[in-house]
């Protein structure tokens, strides 16, 4: 791509999003919006927050692409729980920077729905409250649906919705020896963070890194993964249309 020259970048974006007409379309996407401090170095700036601050922008683009193309729910992956384990100046930014990207898509007059999964508890406080005053503001909107995975971990995820269903079953009075057989896909199933949404269509993840990293372990045991080369500052919406291209070429399989 980079042997494009930018005069073209325009006509070769509009052709890929013909060739996608009438193609299989993800209904779901996840993105793990990676590379953002490497972005910042190799661009020679010598505070990486930087990357941190446009990465942020990035992700309305995202969303209003999504919106475009018809995408119903998206997944961001801004915060693991081993990211909260940063420095704590660094760590405040980022809080800053969430927050100020759930108040940026809950004002979009594209009316996404922000829902915030995670383990929110270890979040700071002030940055769960913005969090759930956004959920809140844009409960009753009709346009993509926008999760905000911060302070997330996939194991840790697996784990709260088991200790979730095993305390809803002792509150239901069943014993412990049947509750081995009321733990079932579904019904853990119902206890994640995502319970009520579909699982992902299509993963991506940015920054040339080809590993999951924990992210949606569970819901994506049948996605198809897109790895690309691109730091998340730099994603391009023909970027997206390339993964939107590759998605639409494979013949999904659940299953081996």
């Amino acid at each position: 791509m980079n042997s494009i020259p930018k005069i073209l970048y325009p006509a070769y974006e509009s052709q890929l999003a013909r060739s996608l007409r009438d193609k299989p379309s993800p209904s779901h996407i996840a993105i793990m919006a990676d590379g953002n401090r490497r972005w910042a170095r190799e661009n020679g700036f010598t505070d990486v927050s930087h990357g941190h601050r446009v990465g942020a922008q990035k992700i309305a683009e995202l969303c209003n692409w999504c919106d475009e193309l018809g995408i119903e729910t998206v997944t961001i992956y801004l915060l693991s729980t081993e990211n909260l384990k940063r420095a704590a100046e660094e760590l405040d930014l980022l809080c800053t920077i969430i927050g100020d990207v759930a108040e940026e898509l809950a004002n979009d007059a594209a009316g996404f729905r922000v829902h915030a999964v995670g383990h929110l508890e270890l979040l700071p406080n002030s940055l769960t409250k913005r969090l759930r005053a956004n959920e809140e503001a844009t409960a009753g909107h009709t346009g993509v649906r926008v999760n905000i995975a911060v302070g997330y971990g996939g194991r840790q995820e697996i784990i709260d919705a088991v200790k979730t269903l095993v305390d809803e079953l002792a509150e239901e009075g069943v014993p412990a020896t049947e509750m081995a057989s009321r733990i079932t896909a579904d019904a853990l199933g119902d206890h994640l963070y995502t319970s009520g949404q579909p699982d992902p269509d299509l993963v991506i993840r940015t920054s040339g890194e080809q590993r999951l990293s924990g992210f949606l372990l569970w819901q994506s045991a049948y996605s198809e993964i897109f790895f690309t080369d691109t730091y998340w500052p730099a994603f391009r919406r023909v970027d997206f249309l390339r993964a939107l291209r590759s998605y639409s070429e494979r013949h999904r399989r659940f299953g081996l």
